[in-house]
């Protein structure tokens, strides 16, 4: 079997598959390509009205790629709605490898020095591919969440890949499309620039634009 590199991983994602593992202690890697994908639509993102109010408040402090590693190995802990995760050492070892190269990203939330939540993802072109998040106190990975769609318009993106849909993704406007239209969307997506700016200044009030 040919050795997964983060060279083959930037392939397949261009090509619109994904790997997962079947739990993290499994060390082998499948291939998904599904004929339904979920996407979250920039252009139609809704911030429900509760976390309107705590984004205005402003509990979290929102920090990019300062946490990368310790963000993907908190999506992978075990969670009451995930007892499993499909995030191996192989998947944290690649996308680490993708993030020293600049084109994996995570967006944090903090508290009070501690890190409670977040996300990661990889861009390409004017596509990024969400991966995981994850939250250690209330609405810390909403939060992380509405922070980088905010990012993602500024930098000039046109798609985001959740991969699936998630009731928790629903809220926000996430939708399921076909496999073709996908392909589609990610094939104009790779063609256009876009800039992932971890150093974004705008406010949050952005991805509700």
């Amino acid at each position: 079997m040919r050795a997964l590199t983060a060279d083959l991983l930037l392939h397949a994602y261009a090509a619109g598959i994904f790997p997962m593992a079947r739990s993290g202690h499994d060390p082998r890697l499948y291939w998904v390509d599904p004929e339904q994908r979920g996407i979250l639509p920039l252009d139609q993102f809704h911030v429900p009205h509760r976390l309107r109010r705590t984004l205005r408040q402003g509990g979290f402090e929102i920090r990019c790629n300062s946490a990368f590693e310790a963000v993907m190995r908190a999506c992978g802990e075990p969670a009451p709605d995930r007892p499993e995760t499909w995030i191996n050492e192989s998947i944290i070892r690649l996308f680490v490898e993708l993030h020293e190269r600049g084109l994996a990203h995570s967006v944090e939330a903090w508290r009070d020095g501690h890190l409670v939540g977040g996300l990661y993802g990889l861009a390409l072109g004017a596509a990024f591919f969400g991966e995981s998040m994850f939250s250690r106190q209330t609405d810390a990975s909403k939060v992380a969440l509405v922070h980088l769609v905010a990012r993602l318009k500024s930098g000039g993106f046109t798609l985001l890949d959740t991969q699936f849909v998630t009731a928790h993704l629903s809220r926000f406007g996430a939708v399921e499309i076909p496999r073709e239209e996908y392909r589609s969307l990610l094939s104009d997506a790779l063609n256009r620039p876009a800039w992932f700016d971890p150093f974004f200044c705008q406010g949050w009030e952005l991805a509700l634009e």
